[in-house]
Order: C-alpha cells, then sequence, then structure tokens
C-alpha cells in the first residue's frame, strides 16, 4: 500500500492548530490517513507517552503571565513551567504562555482553569499535547486570581508576574506597587496578617543564627552582633513600648542630659527602637517595606500620599 500524500497546506494547519514541528505534523497526518482531528490525537498519544516518561522531572524554568479584564477589576497571573530555560525563552512557548494567561482570566481557581476549553480539547491536554510537541515536560506551576475596585500588574521579563488591588483607579500606583512586589516579595500585606505561632517561630530562628554567629565573632575577637527581642510590630505591646520609652528616658538620664529637652530626643529615640525590632516586616510584609523608588518612604506612606489604599496584591514567580 502505497503512503498516503500529504499537502503542505494540511499540515501548515495542523501545525497552527497544535504549534507542533513539520515532521511530527507530517507524520501525525500520515498515520492518520490524512484525518486531521485523528492526527491531532495522535500528537495528543505523543504527548502523553512523553508526560509520562518526564513525569518525575523537574520543571521550574518557565514564563510567568500576567492578564487584566476591560475593567481593570479582576486580573490573574500563572506560571506555564518547563524544565530549561531554552525552552522557556522560545517565542511560541511564550505564546502559549500568554493563550493560557487569556483562558485563565475567565476562571477562578487553577483546577477550574485546568478543565476549560482550549481548542475542543481541555487545557490539561492541551499541556500534555505540548509536552508532546516541545520534548519537556509542561504544567501550570502556579495560578493567582485577584480582584478589586482597581488591579494593576507587573511583570519582570517573564519570571515574576504581580497583581496589586487598590481601592480605586490610580494606574501609575497600581504599576509602581506592583513593581514593589515583584521585586521584594512580601508575603503579607501588613504584620496584622501574621499568625502568632510564626512570628514566634521566625524570632526563635534569627535569635538562634545571631548567637550561633555571635560564637564565631567572639572567638575572633570582633564586635558581636545585636540579639533582638523582637522583630515585629504584633510583638510591641503597648507594655513593651512603655518599656522601652523608660529605658531611653533612664539612658539620657545616665548621660545626663536636661529633661527639658527629653521631648525633642525621645520620639528619635522611640522610632529607632521599632525599627530595629520590626526587621520581618521590613522584609515580609508590603507596607512596611521600604518604597522602591523612593527609600525615605514606606510603602504605607506612598500610597497614603496618593490617596489610595492597597487591598490585596499576588505574586507568581519560576522556581
Amino acid at each position: 500500500m502505497s503512503e498516503v500524500k500529504i499537502s503542505a497546506q494540511e499540515v501548515n494547519k495542523l501545525r497552527k492548530a497544535t504549534g507542533a514541528g513539520m515532521m511530527d505534523c507530517k507524520k501525525a497526518l500520515v498515520e492518520a490517513k490524512g484525518d486531521f482531528d485523528a492526527a491531532i490525537d495522535v500528537l495528543r498519544k505523543k504527548g502523553q507517552k512523553v508526560a509520562e516518561k518526564r513525569a518525575d522531572r523537574d520543571s521550574s524554568e518557565g514564563a510567568a503571565a500576567v492578564r487584566i479584564n476591560d475593567t481593570n477589576t479582576v486580573g490573574v497571573a500563572i506560571v506555564l513551567g518547563c524544565e530549561t530555560d531554552f525552552v522557556g525563552k522560545n517565542e511560541s512557548f511564550l505564546a502559549l504562555a500568554g493563550q493560557f494567561a487569556d483562558i485563565a482570566l475567565n476562571h477562578n481557581s487553577k483546577e477550574e482553569f485546568l478543565a476549560a476549553d482550549f481548542g475542543g480539547m481541555t487545557v490539561a491536554e492541551k499541556l500534555v499535547e505540548q509536552t508532546g510537541v516541545v520534548g519537556e515536560k509542561l504544567e501550570i506551576n502556579a495560578f493567582e486570581r485577584l480582584e478589586a475596585p482597581y488591579v494593576g500588574s507587573y511583570v519582570h521579563i517573564n519570571k515574576i508576574g504581580a497583581l496589586v488591588g487598590l481601592s480605586q483607579t490610580e494606574e501609575n500606583v497600581g504599576k509602581d506597587v506592583a513593581m514593589q512586589v515583584a521585586s521584594m516579595g512580601a508575603t503579607s500585606l501588613s504584620y496584622k496578617g501574621f499568625e502568632a505561632s510564626y512570628v514566634a517561630n521566625e524570632t526563635e530562628a534569627r535569635i538562634a543564627v545571631i548567637e550561633k554567629d555571635n560564637i564565631e565573632l567572639g572567638r575572633l575577637g570582633k564586635t558581636l552582633k545585636n540579639v533582638p527581642q523582637y522583630i515585629s510590630m504584633a510583638q510591641l505591646t503597648p507594655e513593651v513600648m512603655e518599656k522601652a520609652e523608660a529605658d531611653a528616658k533612664a539612658q539620657l538620664a545616665s548621660e545626663g542630659k536636661p529633661e527639658q529637652i527629653w521631648d525633642k530626643i525621645l520620639p528619635g529615640k522611640m522610632e529607632r527602637f521599632v525599627s530595629d525590632n520590626t526587621t520581618l516586616d521590613q522584609e515580609q510584609c508590603l507596607l512596611d517595606q521600604k518604597f522602591i523608588k523612593d527609600e525615605k518612604k514606606t510603602v504605607e506612606a506612598y500610597v497614603a500620599s496618593q490617596n489610595v489604599e492597597v487591598t490585596a496584591f499576588k505574586r507568581v514567580s519560576l522556581g
């Protein structure tokens, strides 16, 4: 029996529909005896075999993609993962990530998104098909959705995606704060979002690290690091602040500073006390971080100066 003749038009049609290479499309059409739908099924089965073989591979490379709806009230950020940076930078791969993000915008969860239609198959099936096309494990490694009166976004070189919810429409603020989220990687809007057990565990862990470092510094005759009692505003209760103020006054008295000038000195000392004992907040709380465009301000001070509030944020990244 002679081989089925496949035209260039048929091959190109299949390539456009699947993203597969020319030779793979021609082989699939030949195997399917020219039937377009059957050829897609051939490619999908190939993808399933490749996916099974590569199931235990690491898919920490890839691309982040963000989409915002027409009214700027809903945003979604996803990460399409693959195995190598080479594939992750490929234009067709980036286009595929964008197509997935377009679909994701209309769904509330990763599970719902994976079950959504993608050209006659589900998103999950499309991932399997494209695993066969690309030859690497592909999967959705992150899915985040955010709704707010205004949603701003930022994508950093296809590696990090950020969404920020604002209380009202402020395009520049939305972009600035989304850039902050992408750059600094906050985990909470403010210290009020921390659980007490988390703060306690972080405090214990940081003290242990500093005490260990101090052993080596002492051995070398170097200045020891300060061992903190507190690392978050969550720990700075009124009682703690009262004691800190009393200690500051006692220090001023011991230094012979006249009481008449204490009121001018105390605010600075208390500000320094708070700053020294809220390192966790400065690292992990978005509103308490130094604003990347003006480190003299916190993010909270910046958004307040623009008469807007940050209501929520989301961040996705490779790895």
